[in-house]
């Protein structure tokens, strides 16, 4: 972790007023006085600010149910944040671990734990999302079958030198269905369905490896311990 957020999430300082204490020696790591913001630091170093010992507060694990027309910052930009409208103290230390497109909806995880979220976004790890899609054109049923084997096969998408991983169709009526892919190309759902001429309408995720959504828009809640440990790193 950088010197300055450590700074920041021991105490209630902002990350300017950090650096400050930082650049004027206030600082010290392992009662040597460091100066440069960016220097990485462990949990476990000895580290004090101004002879007082700092301890960071406890990594967070939280579950965000998006709305619409929201985005997956910090700050807002064209559209909101999906944190502007939360009750969540020190949001701005969150980050989320899977965005989503502003015209998306659906689960969004957070957390201020770096390694946490690397297993989750991580190509190796093979984490399940679950996607909630509307179409605009119709699925035949004839076509059923076919397009349940391409997609199990994997799709070849426009700009991509190999296929797309195998992905799960269930049709759920002509222009509603559920989509469980294990990699996160960009807009890879709306560009799989591109491929075999359909336009997505409405995109939603609905689940994240273990983790199902179970709260209503817009709202949040932290993470169980069995959920946060569901993510541990496959070997």
């Amino acid at each position: 972790m950088r010197l300055d957020k450590f700074v920041c999430k021991s105490t209630q300082l902002s990350r300017a007023q950090a650096v400050e204490c930082i650049h004027a020696g206030e600082v010290v790591v392992n009662e040597v006085a460091v100066l440069v913001e960016s220097t990485q630091v462990h949990e476990n170093n000895t580290i004090t600010l101004n002879a007082e010992l700092l301890k960071p507060r406890p990594f967070r694990y939280v579950m965000i149910h998006k709305s619409v027309n929201t985005i997956c910052s910090n700050v807002d930009e064209a559209y909101p944040s999906l944190f502007s409208a939360l009750d969540l103290e020190h949001s701005d230390e969150l980050h989320v671990a899977g965005r989503l497109d502003a015209d998306t909806t659906g689960l969004v995880l957070a957390t201020d734990d770096g390694r946490w979220s690397f297993d989750i976004i991580r190509p190796q790890q093979h984490c399940k999302k679950v996607y909630r899609v509307g179409l605009a054109q119709a699925i035949d049923e004839g076509q059923v079958m076919d397009l349940t084997a391409k997609f199990a096969a994997g799709l070849q998408l426009q700009g991509e030198a190999t296929l797309t991983r195998p992905a799960q169709l269930i049709i759920l009526g002509p222009q509603d269905v559920l989509l469980t892919i294990t990699e996160g190309k960009f807009h890879q759902v709306k560009r799989m369905f591109a491929s075999i001429g359909k336009r997505v309408v409405s995109l939603h995720r609905e689940k994240i490896g273990e983790v199902n959504l179970d709260i209503e828009v817009g709202a949040w809640r932290y993470l169980r311990a069995a959920e946060v440990a569901s993510f541990k790193r496959e070997a």
